[in-house]
């Protein structure tokens, strides 16, 4: 077992072990970790606990320290300078007129590199674009090409739900999703209603799937003959997340009820 604490460099980012050491830390604490892109500066997010081998990436680094006054200051002073950089780099786009999209821009801690993310519709030849920022910064320069889905998680936005969107607050990876999700939720399959800004199927779908599965075993499937207090009926629709259900009583004539409402019902 390895005693470990994870380390995220973003708001809502992937989480990675390190060793803390004798380093007393703790959830919320600013430290300096080493990585392959170089020195970096990072939030515990994940406090001191014990993990197998099989989940750490070998060899596992160590912390370097728990971050000072002044590694705070050099954080922010890399935060103005990556506005800048980004303002820089539109210009050079435009100057060599390539077809992409610069989404962010990011130093390494120790200004070892910097890195542009973009996206575009196919490959960009870029090997100018390099040159010319390596001039102006002095320093390693990589463009990496992103997602739909990372620019919407870097840029932020509004969901069709009126909050933040998910992947911005707490979903730190993206995983598959299928139209499949929202047949089992129920769900119209208009892609305008089920589609995330990013143009994607929505990542709800994925972590509210095992939600609706428990809902579902709890409630009639429509099509079933239920009792109620004013006789028979047909279910015809249901509401999962209110868990109500739509009964055809005969004669043209529908009502609304509630689970507990149905005689006799017992869920799965």
């Amino acid at each position: 077992m390895y005693t470990v604490v994870g380390v995220s460099f973003k708001k809502a980012g992937k989480i990675y072990y390190f060793d803390p050491g004798e380093i007393e830390l703790k959830k919320g604490d600013h430290v300096i970790v080493e990585t392959a892109r170089g020195i970096e500066y990072g939030e515990v997010v994940l406090g001191k606990k014990e993990v197998t081998e099989e989940e750490i990436v070998a060899p596992l680094k160590k912390v370097i320290r728990k971050a000072t006054a002044e590694d705070q200051a050099k954080n922010e002073e890399n935060k103005r300078l990556e506005k800048e950089a980004y303002y820089i780099c539109l210009e050079k786009i435009e100057k060599h007129g390539l077809p992409m999209k610069l989404i962010d821009v990011e130093y390494t801690f120790d200004h070892n590199k910097i890195i542009f993310y973009f996206t575009a519709d196919g490959r960009v030849d870029f090997r100018e674009l390099v040159k010319d920022l390596a001039r102006v910064f002095k320093t390693r320069i990589e463009l990496r090409q992103i997602g739909v889905r990372d620019e919407a998680k870097m840029i932020g936005g509004m969901g069709i739900c009126g909050r933040p969107l998910c992947c911005t607050i707490f979903l730190r990876d993206f995983d598959p999703i299928s139209i499949k999700m929202a047949k089992k939720q129920e769900l119209s399959l208009n892609p305008a209603k089920i589609s995330g800004v990013c143009g994607r199927l929505m990542c709800c779908l994925k972590f509210e799937s095992n939600v609706y599965k428990q809902l579902k075993k709890e409630m009639p499937d429509i099509g079933e003959t239920v009792e109620l207090d004013i006789g028979e009926g047909e279910i015809v629709d249901r509401n999962l997340v209110k868990q109500t259900l739509k009964v055809d009583i005969g004669n043209d004539e529908y009502v609304e009820v509630d689970l507990e409402e149905i005689n006799g019902y017992e869920s799965n």
